[in-house]
């Protein structure tokens, strides 16, 4: 046997996800959350509901690509 880390344990180092991430990650899920219930109050159906979970998933790139439309970028 040698003395190298034990197989179960990870090695971290290279990983810079989910790091200085929590106030975005918070604010996101709490428009996310929003939308959700705003677009399943007013559904008139079940498909309506389905197409109103479907809406706020998508609604952040819905929305900056109408303003980068209105900005003529």
């Amino acid at each position: 046997m040698t003395n190298d880390k034990d197989s179960s344990t990870h090695d971290h180092r290279g990983w810079k996800g989910m790091r200085d991430n929590g106030a975005s990650s918070a604010v996101y899920g709490m428009a996310f959350i929003g939308a959700l219930l705003y677009f399943i109050q007013h559904a008139t159906s079940f498909w309506g509901g389905v197409l109103g979970i479907l809406k706020a998933i998508i609604w952040p790139a819905w929305l900056i690509y109408k303003l980068l439309e209105f900005l003529k970028l």
